[in-house]
């Protein structure tokens, strides 16, 4: 697990001010909501901290360590940085089975054969779904699905975990298992996550730290308590209401 620091991150596409002066900071081992309407910047960060889009200007940190800042002509590549990630969309790979759909990123880093069996088993039973390895995506749930792009993201050992609203696809008695579930598994690991969502009640159920955003800003970060009990202007109060 690691700490990440967002120092003073802006991103402009054409005119458009996607980030501005963003600054964060996320403890190791916490778990970090960002949480705003459509557009207001959320996914940008996080693909930022996976190095899967660039910024104009700023420092991105890990345990102190610059791995993104343009000032310096710093960019370290996605593979490098060990970000775990899961998407809205699954995106697991059709024609691999639940095995080789985590033990993918681990075959494309030349990782040994033994040790890939072992530390995939390992993720598949902590996310329970060894007993379904062998299965292909078309016989397993909406929800097994994700537990399938979590354990992917987590096979590697990443530094963080990155999730990109990875609940907004299931239904409503999915989304409450499979937020109980994130959140144990991140206690279990004590890992690092960055969670993006629009939807607060995964952001008060799930979070130690929630940051509201909109229109590329911070409007508030602290904890639940502090959001959710002294929003400190309407747009905070109406969007968590």
């Amino acid at each position: 697990m690691s700490a990440i620091d967002f120092i003073q991150i802006s991103k402009k596409i054409g005119d458009h001010q996607i980030i501005d002066q963003f600054n964060l900071h996320i403890p190791e081992g916490s778990f970090v909501s960002l949480l705003g309407p459509s557009g207001c910047g959320k996914t940008t960060c996080l693909r930022i901290l996976a190095g899967l889009e660039t910024h104009d200007s700023g420092v991105v940190k890990i345990d102190g360590t610059a791995i993104s800042d343009p000032s310096h002509k710093i960019d370290t590549p996605p593979e490098k940085r060990r970000m775990g990630m899961v998407f809205q969309s699954y995106a697991v790979w059709p024609h691999m089975n639940v095995f080789d759909n985590v033990a993918f990123p681990l075959k494309i880093s030349s990782v040994a054969r033994d040790e890939i069996r072992q530390r995939v088993e390992e993720i598949l039973e902590i996310v329970e779904l060894k007993h379904l390895m062998h299965r292909n995506p078309h016989e397993l749930s909406g929800g097994q699905q994700q537990r399938v792009a979590l354990a992917r993201g987590l096979v590697m050992k990443p530094k963080a975990l990155l999730l990109d609203e990875p609940l907004s696809n299931l239904d409503t008695k999915l989304r409450e298992k499979m937020r109980a579930d994130i959140k144990k598994i991140q206690k279990d690991l004590k890992l690092t996550m960055l969670y993006v969502t629009h939807d607060q009640l995964e952001a008060r159920t799930m979070s130690d730290i929630v940051v509201v955003m909109n229109k590329g800003h911070i409007i508030q970060s602290g904890s639940v308590a502090e959001v959710y009990e002294k929003p400190v202007n309407e747009f905070v109060a109406e969007f968590i209401r």
